[in-house]
């Protein structure tokens, strides 16, 4: 995988945790742009996102439309002296649409809907994730997804 800055096959979004981040939900995990999270987004581990998928490159999108294509979506935690990372693994689909403009979801399913899918048949969701990244989430953390695409060989 790469970690060339200007690599078209890398996006990279920043959000913050909220106090009500749970990442209780079993099949998904969210990032939003909205900055308020009430308890019932139990998927939800980032607000305030500052990209969506509507601003990632063409080039970036077409690759994610590849069903071989391997997807890693990688959260990075920064919690002052503690730094917290995890890796969600998943897959491209043809029917990713990536043109949301709110919120981006990464899923265990197969399941795409119109535009927000980032990720189907993840290895784990939001109620995977290590609960001391999600403690320094609910404490209002910085939050790094950085999601790279890797097509099929």
């Amino acid at each position: 995988m790469s970690d060339e800055p200007d690599d078209p096959r890398v996006e990279v979004v920043r959000a913050t945790g909220h106090e009500n981040v749970t990442a209780e939900h079993a099949s998904t995990f969210e990032l939003t742009t909205d900055d308020w999270l009430t308890p019932a987004g139990d998927c939800i581990v980032g607000v305030e996102a500052d990209r969506t998928p509507r601003d990632f490159s063409a080039a970036f999108r077409e690759a994610c439309r590849d069903a071989d294509a391997t997807i890693e979506a990688t959260l990075t935690v920064d919690a002052g002296d503690d730094e917290f990372r995890e890796t969600v693994t998943g897959r491209g689909d043809p029917d990713l649409a990536l043109l949301d403009d709110r919120s981006m979801v990464g899923r265990t399913s197969d399941y795409t809907d119109d535009e927000r899918t980032i990720l189907v048949d993840g290895d784990a969701a939001a109620g995977d994730l290590d609960r001391d990244l999600v403690s320094a989430l609910a404490d209002g953390a910085d939050l790094t997804l950085r999601l790279e695409v890797e097509p099929a060989e």
